[in-house]
């Protein structure tokens, strides 16, 4: 057991540095501090059954189309959505349609906190009221990003809408047009599909990553008055992913995925210190740290690379082929990678299951293969990243199933749980808790009730 707490304590020591506010039992951006996924203190359930009421704390009815994952800082849970009059259509599975969805309605963003202990709603803030300037793919909404928050402000990302900054009693405090948030695939420039990357917080500053059909980039804005700190432009396709920080000795960084240019940045001055061209053409999992190294994928296209980086890269770390290493590049597998769920490192191993629902294991450290099965024979799709209480590992296919898997370098499923309707957005732990957006609650799942 021992060896599945190491991933929380480097974690809770890496986010020291600018969590005053939080708690080492918050789940303050995606995927949870430093979007590992983890949080090993308490175990979670691996049963339920929210008909009955098994293992079920509380569910909560959430307004509007949003995929934007909760997040938790002390008693609040906060989930962001986008609500029209008119219910929105949301087309799960796997499928290749890459249309866009033809609707016009006004969407009011909207910012809500909740009670983690009840479920309460607290109160609910409108940010904006608009016709979206930009569309959404058949399977996204209009409020794919996650909000973050460093325990006493909440930022969000409403795409083409901006950057919208709130305090913790709903109060609107400042705003930020990020420009046309115009999101999809490269080769189609007219297919809109949402913009999904989600904002962070470090030290005082708002990270965002916005690459988008043109005039992309990465920028740091001051999280007390919104005001830019500085910009980088960013020449790549779009691309879904959210940022990472890393930190080594004498060196801050931002890393980002994606296609022509994934990359490391200086997080004081955003100046770029190296960077990686090539792999899948539509990159959407976040950067990932563990033992000394960011584990990067993304799929599409001819290669799907699952690679390990050494944080001290410089220059441009590109070889010939996706699948092959050099003095930056640890180890790689071309053809191994993720499309849309973010991989999870728990203790020594890493695990990375694709849209499909093939779940591969592999050592961390090494790269060598532990396994690669399928969880579903039932053709689901998985679109949620998966998290982890250091046992098991959780896995909510688009339809709203939950395979629990248990940390091991040998494959099993030990239970198959599910959800009332269909789930896109990764989960959250809050002490104990799952918390789940499904398509129209936010659900608490949590062992003794």
């Amino acid at each position: 057991m021992i060896h599945c707490l190491r991933p929380l304590v480097a974690v809770l020591a890496w986010c020291a540095p600018f969590a005053s506010a939080l708690s080492a039992a918050d789940w303050p951006q995606f995927r949870g501090p430093a979007a590992a996924g983890v949080d090993a203190r308490v175990a979670l359930p691996t049963t339920w059954d929210v008909a009955t009421g098994k293992n079920l704390r509380w569910q909560t009815p959430i307004p509007g189309l949003a995929h934007s994952s909760p997040i938790v800082a002390g008693d609040r849970i906060y989930v962001a959505t986008a609500a029209s009059d008119k219910p929105a259509d949301l087309k799960v599975g796997l499928y290749g349609d890459i249309a866009s969805v033809n609707e016009r309605d006004p969407q009011q963003w909207r910012l809500i906190a909740l009670d983690r202990a009840t479920g309460k709603v607290i109160w609910n803030t409108l940010g904006l009221e608009a016709v979206p300037k930009v569309k959404r793919h058949t399977k996204a909404s209009h409020c794919n990003s996650t909000p973050a928050t460093d325990g006493n402000r909440i930022v969000a990302i409403f795409g083409s809408e901006g950057l919208f900054c709130f305090d913790r009693d709903g109060k609107l405090l400042w705003k930020r047009d990020l420009g046309p948030m115009d999101s999809g695939y490269f080769q189609s420039p007219t297919a809109q599909w949402g913009f999904a990357s989600s904002p962070i917080i470090h030290e005082g500053k708002v990270i965002v990553q916005c690459d988008v059909q043109k005039d992309s980039f990465l920028a740091a804005f001051d999280l007390a008055d919104g005001r830019e700190l500085w910009r980088t432009p960013r020449a790549d396709v779009p691309t879904w992913s959210t940022p990472a920080i890393v930190e080594t000795p004498g060196r801050r960084q931002i890393v980002v995925n994606g296609w022509h240019h994934t990359g490391g940045y200086d997080l004081a001055t955003g100046k770029n210190l190296w960077r990686l061209d090539g792999g899948g053409d539509i990159p959407v999992p976040t950067p990932v740290v563990a033992h000394g190294l960011i584990y990067l994928t993304s799929a599409h296209g001819t290669f799907r690379p699952m690679r390990a980086i050494r944080p001290d890269a410089t220059g441009d770390i590109t070889p010939a082929d996706p699948g092959q290493t050099n003095a930056s590049i640890a180890w790689a597998h071309a053809r191994r990678g993720n499309y849309m769920q973010t991989p999870i490192v728990v203790g020594d191993l890493l695990f990375a299951c694709n849209d499909g629902g093939i779940l591969t294991c592999f050592d961390a450290k090494t790269g060598d293969v532990k396994y690669s099965e399928r969880l579903s024979t039932q053709g689901q799709g998985f679109s949620a990243s998966p998290v982890s209480d250091g046992r098991h590992l959780y896995f909510a296919s688009e339809l709203g199933n939950i395979f629990v898997v248990p940390v091991a370098d040998k494959f099993s499923v030990a239970s198959t749980p599910s959800l009332p309707e269909t789930c896109m957005a990764s989960p959250a732990i809050a002490d104990g808790m799952l918390l789940f957006r499904t398509r129209g609650h936010v659900i608490a799942i949590g062992a003794g009730r």
